[in-house]
């Protein structure tokens, strides 16, 4: 296996990794997928800065709003192949959906796209900016 091949299965892994954490509700996992100074923009517009604050924001949403809930996406949601820029930074285009636990609650348009540009740190792929939004049709077009 090619250095390349073993960079896109770490990348797929990492953003299992990421939906593991978020589906067994834990805030800690869930922020070791991001660097330390690591930037993540919700699909509300809100900006959390650093491991710590994703961490701590993810398992307030964990034990609260999103408890039970379940992220589906993972590293199938790697729809294109990573666009490496250098050997040790990439762009990553994902898609996910958040399922409530309380399915009455579910509404139909959770899909989301995001933008995460990845870091290989000490041979370790890690997130350092995610931006995350809402799936909407364009105007007069459609998917």
């Amino acid at each position: 296996m090619g250095n390349r091949e073993k960079d896109i299965k770490a990348l797929r892994q990492l953003f299992a990794d990421l939906s593991d954490a978020w589906n067994k509700g834990d805030g800690i996992a869930f922020g070791e997928c991001f660097t330390e100074d690591a930037d993540y923009i919700t699909f509300m517009g809100q900006h959390l800065k650093g491991r710590k604050s994703i961490a701590e924001v993810h398992q307030w949403l964990f034990d609260g709003p999103l408890k039970g809930s379940r992220l589906t996406g993972g590293e199938s949601s790697i729809e294109l192949q990573p666009r490496f820029i250098t050997p040790t930074v990439a762009i990553i285009h994902g898609v996910g959906v958040v399922a409530l636990s309380d399915s009455e609650q579910d509404s139909t348009d959770r899909e989301s796209i995001n933008t995460n540009v990845v870091v290989k740190q000490s041979g370790e792929w890690k997130i350092t900016a995610f931006h995350n939004c809402r799936i909407q049709e364009m105007p007069g077009r459609t998917r």
